[in-house]
């Protein structure tokens, strides 16, 4: 991993975001103005997790925000929860590290850039193992620090990273346990790219069957989910080949351009 700067902390003060973290107005936005270009986004972010998922299966997305996910995953039985108390969730006030919910309770579990937010990921880990049937799947689609992503992070000054936290010591915060939008994007770094680490720590628990970087210019041309920015507003023709561009990037350079992550556990 090409490092910019081992740590990236920042003032909230200073987040050169238009709007920072709010959920009720990126419904609203949304429904609104109709962003083609988030549209775009978002479909890329939940359609490849279909292909994982049954049509009777029951599953839970945590951290789930604005709850888009709702729009792209039809599943009866697919429920939206959050720390937060919003109205659109279907569980409420739930903390992904200890849910409280029955063991063995879903067939899939979905979590889309909460990872960098949960103070204690290996917690979310073995807390999702718990509500996990077996052959159960955790869906990951979490934000991978490139330097492309390094260096948006220091321009805008949105979240920060970290690369010197010992994400295996579960009594270390990786993020500001007293706000939910503190954020480090190295997280899955952390955990998904020293193998021999997360195979000690959860190879009788989990096997990780699908991993994939994706994402760049999509993201960055996308006005934002829950926090906005500028975008330049793109028709369908236009936003596929830039999604082509992202590809070709990824492909061959992803620690320099893959600004998402793809990756799924499946409960052994």
């Amino acid at each position: 991993m090409i490092k910019l700067k081992k740590v990236a902390a920042f003032d909230p003060n200073s987040n050169r975001m238009k709007v920072i973290a709010d959920v009720e107005e990126a419904i609203k936005e949304f429904q609104k103005k109709k962003n083609k270009n988030l549209d775009f986004l978002l479909k890329n972010r939940f359609s490849w997790m279909k292909k994982f998922i049954s049509a009777n299966d029951k599953g839970l997305e945590v951290g789930a925000g604005a709850g888009f996910s709702k729009n792209y995953i039809k599943n009866k039985n697919f429920k939206i929860s959050d720390l937060a108390m919003h109205d659109h969730l279907d569980l409420k006030n739930l903390d992904a590290q200890n849910t409280k919910l029955d063991p063995e309770s879903y067939d899939f579990v979905i979590a889309v850039n909460m990872l960098h937010h949960v103070p204690y990921p290996i917690k979310f880990l073995n807390e999702m193992f718990k509500i996990l049937k077996p052959g159960g799947k955790l869906i990951i689609q979490e934000a991978h620090c490139s330097v492309v992503f390094q260096l948006v992070t220091i321009i805008m000054r949105h979240e920060g990273f970290d690369f010197t936290k010992n994400v295996w010591d579960e009594k270390v915060a990786m993020s500001k346990e007293d706000d939910i939008w503190s954020g480090n994007i190295t997280i899955s770094h952390l955990i998904f790219d020293n193998m021999e680490k997360f195979n000690n720590k959860f190879g009788t628990k989990f096997s990780i069957i699908h991993q994939k970087f994706f994402e760049c210019f999509i993201f960055l041309n996308s006005g934002g989910v829950s926090s906005k920015t500028f975008y330049i507003p793109l028709n369908n023709f236009f936003l596929k080949i830039l999604n082509v561009i992202d590809n070709i990037l990824i492909k061959f350079f992803p620690n320099i351009f893959a600004m998402g992550r793809q990756i799924v556990l499946k409960k052994i």
